[in-house]
C-alpha cells in the first residue's frame, strides 16, 4: 500500500509499504478514508535532521473496519470510525480519569512499530479502546467535520475546557490556525459572548468571526496586548487560549489575561522555560492546557457535529490524494493553506 513518511526537513514522500496485518487479538486493521496534515506535522517538516530509513507520519485519520482480531467487540467490518491521535486502552486508570493521552498501554501514531495515519490503512492496537463508531456511511458529506474530532476540534475545545471557558468569561484566541479557529468555535458553544481572535490573515479570522469571534486583533506583541486590554475595558479577558506554541504567543497570552484569570496552552511549545515570575505570581494568573486527550471528548462533542449544530471541518481549505501529500505540507508550511484534507 502507499504511505508518506518523513526523511527529514522539507522531505516528505509517498511510497508503497507492507500492507498492515494484525499482530495483536487487540488489533483491528481501518482503511483510510479521510486523513489529513497537522499543524504539529510541520515542526518536524521544518527541523527533522535527515534519516536515511524514513519514518511513518500522521496522526488525524477516519476510516472503515477492514478487520478486527478476536478481541475486540462492538466493532464490525465495515463500520465508520475516527481514530484520536494517540491510541489507549481505554480502561486503564488515566483513560478512566479522562486522560487517554497518559494511558498507561497506549501510544503515538508512527512510533514503536506503529503505522501513520496519512497513508491507505492503518492497524490499530487496542482498537476497541481507542476508535469511536460513526454512525455515516463511507461517503457522508459530515466526513470533514467528523475527521477533526480525532485531534483538531478536541485540541481546541480542550484549551477552552482547561481555562474554565463559560458564559461568564471572556475570551481571548492567540493563533488564527486550525487550532486557534477550533478553539474560538469551542469557546462559542461553551456560551462565551465576548471572544477576541489574535491572527493577521483575513481569510481565517473572517471564517474566525464566523464561528464566533467578536473581535479581530491583528496587532503582535506588545502593541496586541495593548489593544486587548483596549477592548476590555483595561483588564484583560478572563481567559486567554494560547494556540500556537512559540514563546512570542505565551508572553502575549500572559499579559492579555486579566488578573485572576487562567491562560491554557494547547500549541505544542517550541520552548523549554516559562515567564511565570513574580509579576505573574502576583497577579494570581493561571497557567494550565497540555496535550489533549481527544478520545474524553468525542462522545460529548459528536451530537453537536451530526446535528449540524457546528461545522468545525470548514477548518479544511484544501483538499489533495495521497500523491499530492508533499505538495500540502508545502501548502501549509507557506501559509497558503489552512489545514489539508487528504483523500486517499
Amino acid at each position: 500500500m502507499r504511505a508518506t513518511l518523513i526523511y527529514g526537513a522539507g522531505d516528505v514522500r509517498v511510497e508503497q509499504v507492507p500492507d498492515p496485518k494484525l499482530h495483536e487479538p487487540t488489533d483491528a486493521i481501518v482503511r483510510v478514508l479521510r486523513s489529513c496534515v497537522c499543524g504539529s506535522d510541520l515542526w518536524p517538516y521544518g527541523s527533522m535532521p535527515d534519516s536515511a530509513a524514513g519514518e511513518r507520519i500522521g496522526h488525524e485519520f477516519l476510516g472503515v473496519v477492514e478487520e478486527a482480531g478476536s478481541e475486540v467487540s462492538g466493532l464490525r467490518t465495515g463500520d465508520v470510525v475516527v481514530a484520536p491521535f494517540v491510541w489507549a486502552d481505554n480502561t486503564c486508570d488515566f483513560c478512566s480519569e479522562g486522560l487517554h493521552t497518559s494511558c498507561r498501554h497506549g501510544g503515538m501514531w508512527g512510533t514503536g512499530g506503529t503505522d501513520g495515519g496519512q497513508g491507505e490503512a492503518v492497524r490499530v492496537p487496542h482498537a476497541q479502546g481507542t476508535l469511536v463508531k460513526m454512525p455515516v456511511g463511507e461517503d457522508a458529506a459530515l466526513l470533514p467535520s467528523l475527521l477533526t474530532l480525532s485531534d483538531v476540534f478536541p485540541t481546541g475545545h480542550h484549551s477552552a475546557v482547561t481555562a474554565g471557558v463559560s458564559p461568564r468569561t471572556s475570551v481571548t484566541v492567540i493563533g488564527d490556525g486550525a487550532v486557534g479557529l477550533s478553539a474560538v468555535l469551542a469557546a462559542k458553544r461553551l456560551g462565551a459572548e465576548r471572544i477576541i481572535l489574535m491572527g493577521r490573515h483575513t481569510d481565517r479570522t473572517g471564517l474566525g468571526r464566523e464561528f464566533g469571534a467578536t473581535d479581530v486583533v491583528a496587532e503582535r506583541g506588545e502593541e496586541g496586548v495593548e489593544r486587548v486590554r483596549e477592548l476590555t475595558g483595561g483588564d484583560g479577558t478572563h481567559t486567554v487560549l494560547e494556540c500556537v506554541g512559540l514563546d512570542p504567543a505565551l508572553e502575549t497570552a500572559l499579559g492579555a489575561v486579566r488578573d485572576g484569570g487562567v491562560v491554557s496552552r494547547v500549541g505544542a511549545p517550541q520552548y523549554e522555560q516559562v515567564p511565570m515570575g513574580f509579576g505573574t505570581f502576583f497577579r494570581n494568573v493561571t497557567l494550565t492546557g497540555g496535550v489533549a486527550p481527544a478520545r474524553a471528548y468525542i462522545d460529548e462533542l459528536l451530537p453537536d457535529v451530526l446535528d449540524g449544530r457546528i461545522e468545525p471541518g470548514r477548518v479544511f481549505d484544501r483538499t489533495v490524494g495521497l500523491d499530492q501529500v508533499p505538495d500540502g505540507y508545502r501548502a501549509m508550511a507557506d501559509r497558503e493553506a489552512l489545514k489539508v484534507l487528504v483523500r486517499p
